[in-house]
């Protein structure tokens, strides 16, 4: 039952990948197997077992440590942005601070696409995305107070719909564009 969830591990993006934590919970399943066959070493069930997940993390230990490295820079990138909100500092910070510490952690980075496909898929998504919208993305960090994001009041609709959805059983929302902002009032 523990492999069967390690390889079907849910996902929350952008922050918890479920394959990279899926491999940490295989890991940690071949060191107990193998505390186990040294303990019965007549158990050949256990044995096996053990060797079929030997396979598998040795089959992809360089894509996990891959991910790995991605899924670091994504932290790197979202401190960068002090994203979420707990990362905030008491400092007042501004959005030409934050465009030229993430100018200087883009140039920081530098994946080689052959071996680190990954990372590299990373920096490119994030290059294009900063080359399009960066200067416009920042503009938040300049309002004290705002928020850089609207997930939480996105978050707050999201609810609301799913919410009017079950009332109403209908598949459609559209009373709560109608009356939504007095929901969200009270």
């Amino acid at each position: 039952m523990a492999i069967r969830d390690a390889v079907n591990r849910s996902t929350r993006k952008p922050f918890a990948w479920g394959g990279l934590a899926g491999y940490q919970q295989l890991e940690a399943i071949d060191q107990a197997l193998g505390e186990l066959t040294r303990v019965c070493p007549e158990c050949s069930y256990f044995q096996k077992l053990s060797k079929q997940v030997k396979r598998v993390l040795d089959k992809n230990r360089t894509l996990a440590i891959n991910v790995k490295e991605a899924h670091q820079w994504l932290r790197k990138i979202s401190a960068c942005l002090r994203y979420p909100k707990q990362l905030c500092l008491d400092d007042p910070i501004n959005s030409g601070q934050v465009a030229k510490e993430l100018e200087e952690l883009l140039d920081s980075f530098k994946p080689d696409p052959k071996y680190q496909r990954p990372q590299s898929a990373l920096k490119s998504k994030l290059q294009r995305t900063w080359s399009l919208y960066g200067p416009d993305l920042l503009h938040t960090y300049d309002i004290p107070g705002l928020p850089p994001d609207n997930l939480q009041i996105e978050s707050l609709f999201g609810r609301l719909r799913r919410h009017q959805r079950r009332v109403s059983g209908r598949k459609s929302t559209r009373p709560l564009r109608e009356f939504g902002h007095y929901q969200v009032l009270f």
